[in-house]
């Protein structure tokens, strides 16, 4: 077939990758600006940009370029903006959304999956249409979410059941994707995450807790400065061989690599110091060797 491909971040470099390796003419991709990228702040081309460069495929940030092409679909995968109606009426687009929608339209499906403590989720290829995630579906795939499984864990394994999918619809041409069927069901939308919500709430709920790690940019704050979470999960010290007396267990207390949470106890695992490099906790707390009446979590 003869695509036009939009996307832009790394988990949408495979399927673009798939759809060349199986023999699909990519006349055109699209994918956002060159940003500033690192520490060094120079303009980088997209992980899509230079995977496509690397293809030998004609790239541009310009969306209007779609309508000089020859195309027969369109395929969108995390492009990052929403497609003007002009251009939806050039020719049909299908886009692989990280979900099992209706529930988290938007722009953080696995983030807001984990955080919502869901069980499952999974992939929908569907026909894109004006409104934000609100297409009739293709084909969809359901997985579990692992207790454990952090976003870009499972966003790796669901990058894998689209692009799957994605091209298994698209081997016999448009004819092969068949009829899709409208979505059923609430609506639950998947806003963009706010950096605050990045910030871990010691009177929450373990499981609300660890869930905010597993997003990958989990921070507390110890003696005036941050301290970031990169590794924890949910277990308690042994309390024959390390009691702790009731009256310790305020929210944000350190008992070794245990932190108290609003109803029992996060483990530490690694953690980053605000200015210097991610280490395991127990070096930071010989490091730091907090006293027994310091909290994590106090104010800046």
């Amino acid at each position: 077939m003869r695509l036009v491909y939009l996307g832009t971040p790394e988990a949408a470099v495979p399927p673009l990758q798939a759809l060349v390796a199986a023999g699909h003419t990519v006349e055109l991709v699209v994918s956002q600006p060159d940003r500033k990228r690192g520490r060094g702040g120079a303009l980088l081309p997209s992980p899509v940009k230079q995977a496509a460069l690397h293809l030998g495929l004609s790239v541009t940030d310009q969306l209007d370029d779609v309508l000089s092409t020859t195309a027969e679909l369109g395929v969108v995968v995390a492009f990052g903006k929403l497609i003007k109606p002009r251009h939806l009426q050039a020719m049909p687009y299908v886009n692989i959304h990280f979900s099992l929608l209706p529930r988290w339209r938007g722009a953080a499906p696995v983030e807001r999956a984990i955080l919502a403590g869901d069980s499952e989720t999974g992939c929908c290829l569907m026909a894109l249409e004006e409104g934000l995630d609100t297409g009739p579906v293709y084909s969809r795939e359901t997985t579990p979410i692992d207790p454990l499984e952090t976003a870009p864990q499972l966003r790796e394994r669901l990058v894998v059941i689209g692009t799957s999918m994605l091209v298994e619809s698209l081997s016999g041409g448009l004819s092969s994707l068949g009829q899709p069927v409208a979505q059923s069901g609430d609506a639950v939308h998947a806003e963009k995450l706010r950096p605050k919500e990045f910030q871990l709430h010691w009177e929450q709920p373990v499981a609300a807790a660890h869930g905010i790690v597993r997003l990958g940019q989990a921070w507390t704050t110890f003696r005036g400065k941050r301290l970031k979470v990169l590794a924890a999960h949910p277990a308690a010290p042994d309390p024959t061989s390390d009691p702790i007396p009731s009256g310790d267990l305020q929210p944000g207390s350190i008992h070794g690599p245990y932190v108290a949470c609003g109803d029992g106890f996060l483990h530490l695992i690694t953690v980053q110091p605000e200015g210097k490099s991610a280490m395991a906790v127990t070096d930071w707390l010989n490091g730091t060797k907090p006293s027994t009446d310091e909290r994590l979590g106090a104010s800046l």
